[in-house]
């Protein structure tokens, strides 16, 4: 019977269809090929590996096979599938992200390889004269040459699934149960000094800087009914005219009496009610914008010093006194360089504090240059004395500010001593009209004290320029990147740790020190834990420096850039969070692609493992300047003896520009070259500027494979990691909002309670979470308005319930998203 018209018509149409879909996988295949050839040869040519090469012949044999039609293609193409599955099993074994960033393109591509539009021209021919059309295809996806490749990727299936039940990076583990008594070092006991038990009086809590609470309320089995209580809006955004990018609202709350004493980045100081989240007032600091910081701005926190002989425990108030002297003390360091008091009462200025009420940090400053100075974190207090530092430019010259630190008379603002590491031995008040030393090393993040051992615990940066170091002084070369202790009455050295020889990576020693009185061999230890950038957490006796946990020198990578040099050795604690270097089977990405050519820009850096120097060509930064841990610092928890962690893993890429001239702006030809500021930090008067940049794909995503950021916990007294799990989601950090958990970067610090849960709010995308200290379940989360870039803080409440105190104001160069929130969590009544 003759074929109808309309029915050869859709036959016509049909084959038409079917050859457009196989000359345009011929054309994506050959695209892949010679995309996957070309970047496989130069990757060969710098001693990578030879997959990429094979997978692009393999792409473009296969693309010339369908191209003929043949049945083959589809067999050439299942050897390229089993090849890259086996190939990334040894590789990255049963890690999911590393497998998919190697197979998702193969694994799409073989299905659509198997469709029937493709696979109905494989092996078809023209029937011969008087021979009827062929009935059935010989090629399908379960028959003929399609069966091995619909086998192979069947494996490819089975192995994402047991990939995604799997994770090679998690420590399972207990946290030991155990109980520490006072000591004659700590006659407060270990948690520092007497503080009531539902207050939070200093940025760590106490002066030892613990992050950790001695309440019970809140526990692994009622956590998840945490509900939000109040919260307050402060109305201070950051976009305001002069705002620097990093305009950050960073502050921990302080919690006296019922009232909350917090900062905003524009410097309000803020008293709400602890129960109610009311404001009960406000004091605008009245910053002229012209002299805000031209890096930074943020206000971490105020610091708090009681009235003595307080009427009753925790009072928070006190009556102004005559002149204004004010018994009780808010101390407030502002983004122009001052020291504020105020009476906690009322937000009124202690007039009787400095030069009314005010102590102006620029005195006797070199370089005074309005917004290149400021101290961002909340100083020390003791019952009679304010320890103040302060952060200066980075990478901008080598003649900044000083790095002095000064001490104060908390009733009077009078200067007791100042401490400058070009001079550690002068003390003594400096004299009207001379200036402390140019671009000394300063003390940017939070102190520490012990008011019983009588010292204060300074953690170090480093002197600018960060990434060169040829003119350095040896007083730099001893104290840069170090934790220091002071004399508290006298401000001379009592010891030095240094954390880094010659630092060249701004490795400055960044986190608060956390003092913790440790059981070790059945001898209580006055002990001090510094988390490092660079992942360690050395744990050394605070009476001497001396370590509690052992500390190794190991070789270092040689080879600084002319006029400069590297320490031949560095200090690694038994307790580190250090990652292994990074290798190519380390990169990863979306696709094979972005894959392949990270792998080629690692490739062309220097690399050499941990403390590899900066250089012309580009070295790789690994762990990155962003710091496995940062200002947040870590909790211990003074009665289980253990460390709640943060590490974050992030690798950077640091390039030495020669510069022409110590004064001009670097030019390249006619113009400034497009890595430009920020990206490039000038170094004015050195040899050298610096481009600074986070190891990234094309695509913007890490080079290196996920996970990026983790929960851990530590024993301080064995150095052992317990348990540690990757933390946090892409949902508020890629364009689809999607909460794939891969584990992500976090800044902010972590908080402890005697309940044995913890809290982190840090982490880029935008939740509050709740951990069991003792396993690292996750117990708990909340979504926030904000990035959470802050550390919570936990305290009582009149009404008896336990409050967990969350900011949420963004960060701005981390990229989160800004606000002005003040949240507070609590059980149900």
């Amino acid at each position: 019977m003759k074929q109808s018209e309309p029915s050869a018509a859709l036959r016509a149409r049909g084959g038409f269809a079917h050859s457009f879909a196989l000359w345009a996988m011929v054309i994506l295949l050959a695209v892949l090929g010679l995309g996957a050839l070309g970047g496989g040869l130069w990757l060969i040519l710098l001693g990578g590996s030879w997959y990429y090469a094979v997978a692009g012949l393999l792409f473009l044999a296969t693309a010339a096979l369908l191209a003929k039609r043949s049945p083959m293609a589809l067999s050439v193409y299942a050897l390229l599938v089993i090849g890259t599955l086996i190939w990334a099993l040894w590789e990255a074994g049963l890690d999911w992200w590393p497998l998919s960033a190697r197979g998702d393109v193969i694994a799409v591509v073989g299905f659509l390889l198997l469709l029937p539009w493709i696979t109905r021209r494989l092996g078809e021919r023209q029937p011969m004269a008087g021979e009827p059309a062929p009935g059935a295809y010989p090629v399908g996806a379960f028959r003929g040459t399609g069966l091995p490749l619909t086998a192979s990727l069947a494996v490819v299936l089975l192995v994402a699934v047991a990939s995604w039940f799997t994770d090679p990076h998690r420590i399972d583990g207990t946290v030991p149960a155990r109980q520490q008594t006072a000591s004659a070092a700590s006659p407060a006991g270990s948690t520092g000094p007497a503080v009531p038990d539902g207050e939070w009086q200093a940025y760590g809590r106490t002066g030892y800087g613990q992050r950790y609470s001695p309440l019970t309320g809140i526990t692994p089995e009622n956590a998840d009914k945490l509900q939000v209580a109040w919260s307050y809006e402060t109305g201070d955004l950051r976009g305001q005219p002069g705002d620097p990018k990093e305009t950050t609202f960073e502050v921990t709350p302080l919690k006296i009496g019922n009232r909350l004493f917090l900062c905003s980045p524009h410097q309000h100081v803020i008293a709400l009610d602890a129960t109610t989240g009311k404001e009960v007032w406000r004091r605008d600091l009245q910053i002229d914008p012209k002299q805000l910081a031209l890096q930074h701005l943020t206000c971490r926190g105020l610091s708090y010093r009681p009235a003595p002989q307080a009427a009753a425990p925790g009072a928070a108030a006190s009556t102004p006194a005559a002149g204004g002297a004010c018994a009780a003390r808010l101390f407030m360091p502002t983004a122009d360089g001052r020291l504020v008091a105020l009476n906690p009462e009322d937000g009124s200025i202690c007039t009787g504090f400095g030069e009314n009420g005010q102590v102006n940090l620029w005195a006797n400053m070199p370089n005074v240059q309005p917004g290149a100075y400021y101290s961002t974190s909340p100083p020390v207090v003791t019952a009679k004395l304010i320890v103040v530092g302060g952060t200066v430019l980075d990478n901008v010259s080598t003649k900044e500010q000083s790095g002095v630190v000064r001490t104060f008379d908390a009733d009077s603002g009078r200067l007791v001593w100042n401490w400058d590491s070009a001079r550690p031995d002068q003390t003594a008040p400096i004299a009207d009209g001379q200036t402390y030393t140019v671009n000394s090393p300063n003390s940017w993040s939070i102190a520490s004290v012990d008011e019983a051992l009588g010292m204060v615990y300074l953690p170090l940066g480093n002197q600018p320029p960060d990434q060169f170091g040829g003119n350095r002084s040896p007083e730099v070369e001893r104290f840069s990147s170090s934790v220091v202790a002071l004399d508290l009455a006298t401000g001379q050295v009592r010891w030095v740790f240094q954390t880094v020889h010659h630092d060249l990576w701004d490795y400055d020693v960044p986190a608060q020190p956390s003092l913790i009185d440790l059981t070790v061999n059945g001898q209580t230890v006055p002990a001090l834990v510094q988390p490092t950038k660079q992942g360690e957490l050395f744990v050394l006796d605070r009476r001497t420096g001396q370590p509690v946990l052992p500390v190794t020198e190991k070789p270092a990578p040689q080879g600084a850039a002319e006029g400069d040099h590297s320490a031949p050795t560095q200090p690694v604690s038994a307790l580190s969070y250090d990652p292994p270097p990074l290798s190519g089977a380390d990169m990863w990405g979306a696709t094979m692609f972005d894959q392949l050519a990270c792998r080629i820009a690692l490739k062309r850096l220097r690399y050499d493992g941990r403390f590899t120097p900066p250089s012309l060509q580009g070295s790789l930064v690994y762990p990155g300047n962003f710091g496995v841990f940062n200002w947040g610092s870590v909790a211990v928890d003074p009665q289980r003896q253990v460390a709640f962690t943060t590490p974050t893993y992030l690798a950077f890429v640091s390039q030495l520009v020669p510069r022409q001239n110590d004064t001009d702006l670097y030019v390249q030809g006619d113009e400034r070259p497009k890595f430009s500021l920020p990206a490039l930090n000038e170094n004015f008067g050195a040899p050298y500027a610096i481009k600074l940049g986070p190891f990234v794909s094309v695509l913007g995503l890490p080079c290196q494979a996920p996970p990026w950021g983790y929960v851990a916990a530590a024993d301080l007294t064995t150095g052992k990691v317990v348990w540690k799990h990757k933390n946090g989601t892409t949902r508020d950090a890629s364009p689809v909002p999607l909460p794939f958990r891969m584990g992500v970067p976090n800044l902010g610090g972590p908080m402890m309670t005697a309940g044995g849960v913890a809290f982190l709010s840090g982490t880029i995308d935008y939740y509050v979470r709740a951990y069991d200290v003792s396993t690292g379940r996750q117990l708990w989360e909340s979504r926030l308005p904000a990035g959470g870039q802050a550390t919570p803080m936990t305290y009582q409440g009149e009404d008896g319930r336990q409050y967990v105190l969350v900011v949420a104001g963004g960060h701005g160069s981390l990229g989160t998203k800004g606000g002005d929130s003040v949240i507070a969590y609590a059980l149900p009544k």
